[in-house]
C-alpha cells in the first residue's frame, strides 16, 4: 500500500496553480468538461507559495424522506457542493497581485488573490496532490477566490489568511 506523503521537505509537494478562466481552455465533450489546460503563459499564472494546510471538500447534498412503510429515513444524493480551502503565509506580490487595482481582465498575476476575490474574476486551477513522474495526481477546476481573511498578532507576526476556491461544477482528476 502507498500512501500520498507530501511531508515538510519531501519531493512530493501539493502545487496549487490558479489562471484566469478567460485565460485557460475548458475542453468538452457532449457538454461535459473533460479538461481544463491553464493559460500558455506561466508568468501570468499564480503559483501560491506557503501553504500551510489544503482541504479537498466534495460534500454531496442528500433529499432525505419519511415513508409510512419504513422506520428509517430514506435518502438520495443530489448534487454536490465542491470547494478547496487552505491557509497561506501572505506573500505580497501573489496576495496583492503584481499591479494594484488591476481590472478583471488583467492576468491571475496582476490581480492577485485579493484582486480575484474582489473583481470575482472566474477562475481555472490545477492541484498537483502527487509528485511522482510515473504516477502524478491532479485534481482540476474552475471557480471563485473567497473567504480571504488576513490576520496578523503578536503571537503570530506575519499575516496568514484562509482561502477558499468555491468550484463552480464537477472536479476533474487527471495524471499530469
Amino acid at each position: 500500500m502507498a500512501y500520498i506523503n507530501p511531508a515538510p521537505g519531501s519531493s512530493s509537494k501539493i502545487v496549487l496553480t490558479i489562471d484566469t478562466l478567460a485565460a485557460s481552455t475548458v475542453t468538452t465533450t457532449a457538454g461535459v468538461i473533460t479538461d481544463i489546460a491553464l493559460g500558455a503563459t506561466a508568468a501570468n499564472r499564480i503559483e501560491v507559495p506557503a501553504i500551510q494546510d489544503i482541504t479537498v471538500n466534495a460534500a454531496n447534498d442528500l433529499m432525505t424522506w419519511s415513508q409510512l412503510d419504513t422506520s428509517a429515513k430514506l435518502q438520495v444524493a443530489t448534487t454536490s457542493t465542491n470547494s478547496v480551502s487552505m491557509n497561506i503565509v501572505v506573500d505580497p506580490d501573489t496576495f496583492f497581485g503584481t499591479t494594484l487595482d488591476a481590472a478583471q481582465t488583467a492576468t491571475a498575476a496582476a490581480q492577485g488573490l485579493l484582486g480575484l476575490s474582489r473583481n470575482k474574476t472566474a477562475i481555472a486551477f490545477t492541484l498537483k496532490v502527487q509528485e511522482n513522474a510515473s504516477n502524478d495526481k491532479v485534481i482540476k477546476g474552475q471557480g471563485f477566490i473567497t473567504g480571504l481573511a488576513p490576520a496578523i498578532s503578536a503571537d503570530s507576526p506575519v499575516w496568514v489568511s484562509p482561502i477558499t476556491i468555491t468550484v463552480s461544477g464537477e472536479y476533474l482528476v487527471k495524471a499530469s
